[in-house]
């Protein structure tokens, strides 16, 4: 101990305070108190990892520690589970292996290590398909122990509190990753608090100012929603009371992130937004028979001193959601001429709502068991779209995502089981999710006694009957039809089993062919015929002809006789190659070469148009948050950060996503769109134009415009420099009197 410098000492405090206050908020839980296992997994670590630091500085073992009290505090597990996470790093980045932590803390936690250890590069490595793999082995070990997945989850909430200290590109790949699958995880898991801290803290990072900007006006109208919080829940209060119920009230603030997702799907502004504040009434039933209809009691009392919104009751209640939640949800007209959402809670559904599935744990002596079914439902269908292998990384991640769902419908069998759906299912999906040869025999549906075809999306409370024929085969457009994960995995592997079988039989025709014909079957044979019927490959031509798509004949006869005989005058040109136009390509591919991913790239005017692609999925402009992404011929591309595609390239290809910040000075011109809307009046097209063209001298391109009933709708398409011209021009347009709505969209 004597000879520790200064330093190492204050360390050593900061580490054995830290696990302190992990075991006091251990020893507060519910748990059976295994506090030496902790204490033992504790010394272990920090055995293992001594003397190492992590980026920010600190000794590393701070990072377990903090994932084990995020899993204790936040998530509610046990001593196993808190061991593992203090463990979690142990046996990837020291020399200690998974057979040493089961002969020192027994099989149970060494299985939960294992499978943290097996997908830790992120959940992606270098590549794509490496990125897919590890996926696969973290729902894999998830379905064997949900715990790995909930340690995981709280290793990445930790990794995100901390993101500051991480270069920009690793900061966009970690954060774009987190809102693609950790965020849609976390809340199919129930975890709804980190759900909605892992967005936010995401969206901080990805998008910093405007982040800071909504936060600001939340700040500011923060007293005004106080105000209306208290004069709304006044007369609530004194209700409840009558009632003798144990109960209290929370306001409940929209999440940055959801506020900001509503203004760009809705293409409203912050002022606009009116579900900012919604209220929670938590009470204790008065014996747990009669939690049900407590929830209704109260609904009953509240709705008597409000109005409720006729469409917008919730009963998850009865039906809970596939990740456990139970809530009456009830919107209200309030006394200041807003609708305010009401959501009634149990304390033991409140639990659930915070912390998911690893609240069920909590209360299983009490028999919760009917929502276990839903988990092991869901880890039923993960399993099974693992079993089938799926050839392209980005489809599997998708496929996966399909199956996060957050809402679902309820649809009856015509014996009136009842089956749980995604939303936007449809009858195909039905089918399939009854049973593979029921799906892949379907040939319509009857919803509610009608008639109907398969692409039908069904409504909660339809009652669906599935028509089958044995002849019916799958149908390429069936993927398109399908929408939910299982439906479209078995689709796709059906059809490739058949596009197989079609290119076995395509292999024979084309040989038999070539025979007659007298032709040696070469690469350039075949070169040539996909050419002539432009099949994308060798298979799509093959499966073609086996299909019968493509039948051989006199064509393809002329093209391959014709063609043989000249052979050699090619060779000739290619092997003199023309020397000019190689130098020309190596000077490119040098030019191309000079990326490094680490530093931030500038975008000037003349690198745009010389060197970079700006996406056609979100066509970006100068001033939006982008980031680049470097494609398989080393080109680099421009998208907008929240573009969905680029969303799928940092969960997949996560290393080739560059952090970009714009340089241009006003030089070049961008082509965007601008939504108007308002009420239609006399000279209203000539004052948009007067504003653009005259005040603010922009070309328009293209100008539409209908009215109906008195509403105008129109779209403008217009030259600009950057992001700060589109301000101006939706700031100015907003000025005209009857002009309502304003805002940027996609094409």
């Amino acid at each position: 101990m004597d000879n520790l410098t200064p330093k190492e000492i204050a360390d050593e405090e900061m580490i054995n305070q830290a696990f302190h206050e992990l075991l006091n908020d251990y020893l507060s839980t519910k748990h059976r108190k295994k506090v030496e296992i902790i204490t033992k997994a504790f010394n272990f670590a920090n055995q293992a990892h001594k003397g190492i630091k992590r980026r920010s500085g600190e000794p590393y073992i701070m990072h377990p520690i903090a994932v084990a009290s995020i899993v204790c505090n936040e998530i509610g597990l046990g001593s196993t589970s808190i061991c593992a996470a203090l463990l979690h790093d142990v046996v990837e980045d020291t020399d200690y292996t998974v057979e040493d932590i089961e002969n020192i803390f027994g099989p149970k936690i060494a299985q939960i290590v294992d499978g943290l250890t097996k997908i830790s590069g992120g959940i992606f490595g270098d590549r794509a398909s490496a990125q897919a793999e590890n996926f696969k082995k973290l729902l894999l070990t998830m379905s064997n122990d949900i715990r790995v997945i909930l340690i995981k989850i709280a290793d990445r909430l930790h990794n995100m509190r901390t993101l500051g200290s991480m270069l920009p590109n690793k900061q966009y790949k970690i954060a774009g990753e987190t809102l693609y699958i950790y965020a849609p995880l976390a809340n199919r898991l129930g975890l709804y608090k980190i759900k909605t801290e892992l967005e936010n803290l995401s969206f901080k990072y990805e998008h910093p100012e405007e982040y800071a900007e909504i936060e600001e006006k939340l700040n500011a109208t923060a007293a005004e929603r106080d105000k209306v919080f208290r004069d709304f829940t006044a007369p609530i209060r004194t209700q409840l009371d009558k009632m003798g119920l144990k109960y209290r009230i929370l306001a409940r603030v929209k999440s940055i992130y959801s506020i900001w997702n509503k203004m760009q799907t809705k293409h409203v502004p912050f002022e606009e937004i009116y579900d900012l504040l919604a209220v929670r009434i938590i009470f204790e039933p008065r014996n747990v028979e009669e939690e049900l209809n407590d929830c209704f009691d109260i609904y009953v009392s509240i709705s008597k001193i409000y109005k409720p919104h006729p469409d917008r009751l919730r009963d998850w209640v009865s039906h809970p959601k596939a990740n456990g939640y139970q809530a009456l949800h009830v919107t209200l007209m309030g006394n200041n001429g807003q609708w305010i959402e009401v959501q009634i809670r149990s304390e033991r559904m409140n639990d659930v709502a915070e912390q998911g599935f690893a609240a069920h744990w909590k209360y299983k002596e009490g028999g919760g068991s009917e929502d276990e079914g839903e988990l092991e439902k869901w880890l039923k269908t993960i399993k099974e779209i693992l079993d089938d292998p799926q050839p392209d990384a980005i489809d599997f991640l998708d496929t996966i995502k399909l199956n996060l769902f957050a809402s679902e419908i309820f649809v009856f069998t015509p014996k009136g089981e009842l089956k749980t759906m995604p939303q936007n299912s449809t009858a195909l999906d039905f089918a399939f999710s009854l049973h593979t040869d029921i799906g892949s025999h379907c040939i319509g549906a009857k919803v509610n006694h009608k008639l109907v075809p398969l692409s039908h999306k069904l409504q909660s409370g339809d009652q669906v009957e599935i028509l089958t024929s044995k002849s019916q085969r799958v149908q390429p457009q069936w993927e398109v039809f399908a929408t939910t994960a299982r439906a479209r995995a078995k689709i796709a592997a059906i059809l490739r089993k058949e596009r197989k079988a079609n290119q076995k039989i395509g292999e024979e025709i084309l040989s038999e062919f070539l025979k007659k014909e007298e032709i040696r079957p070469e690469e350039t044979v075949i070169e040539k015929l996909r050419k002539l019927h432009n099949a994308k490959n060798e298979e799509e031509l093959l499966a073609a002809i086996g299909s019968k798509a493509i039948i051989l004949g006199e064509a393809d006869k002329n093209e391959l006789k014709e063609k043989q005989t000249s052979n050699w005058k090619k060779y000739l040109t290619f092997s003199f190659g023309n020397s000019k136009e190689k130098q020309q390509e190596e000077k490119e591919a040098q030019e191309k070469e000079k990326i490094n991913p680490k530093q931030i790239l500038k975008l000037t005017e003349e690198s745009l148009q010389k060197k970079y692609i700006m996406a056609e999925c979100c066509h970006p402009i100068p001033g939006d948050d982008v980031l680049g992404y470097v494609d398989e011929n080393d080109r680099i591309i421009i998208h907008k950060r929240q573009c969905p595609v680029a969303a799928k390239l940092k969960s997949s290809y996560g290393n080739r996503i560059l952090a970009t910040e714009w340089d241009t000075h006003k030089e070049l011109s961008f082509l965007v769109s601008i939504y108007i809307k308002g009420i239609d009046s006399m000279g209203l097209l000539n004052e948009v134009t007067q504003v653009i063209s005259r005040q603010l001298n922009v070309n328009i391109r293209k100008l539409t415009i209908e009215t109906e009933d008195g509403i105008f709708e129109g779209k403008i398409q217009l030259w600009v420099h950057d992001v700060e011209d589109v301000k101006t021009i939706c700031n100015n347009l907003k000025k005209i009197q009857n002009i309502k709505q304003v805002s940027r969209v996609e094409e």
